[in-house]
């Protein structure tokens, strides 16, 4: 009786750490994905009116910066899940 309890909290467990790495996966994807609309968008734009590319590309630099801010952040909390 208790080996049979002890083996489905390690499988349980094991399942925990599968999801947590299908997570962190998921959320570097997920930025990368982010942060290349965010480029297409910005080039799209920069060919549409040349002379505004520096305030674009200044814009284009802050955000991908907090897309990938919040992408590390939920990569992080994907590991501690793992590590915890």
């Amino acid at each position: 009786m208790l080996l049979t309890v002890l083996l489905q909290a390690a499988a349980g467990a094991a399942l925990g750490k599968v999801g947590a790495a299908v997570g962190a996966a998921l959320a570097a994807m997920a930025g990368a994905f982010g942060i290349g609309k965010i480029g297409q968008s910005t080039m799209e734009a920069i060919s549409r009116q040349p002379e505004s590319a520096g305030n674009l590309r200044t814009a284009m630099i802050i955000a991908a910066g907090m897309v990938e801010g919040a992408a590390l952040f939920a990569i992080i909390v994907c590991f501690l899940a793992i590590v915890l």
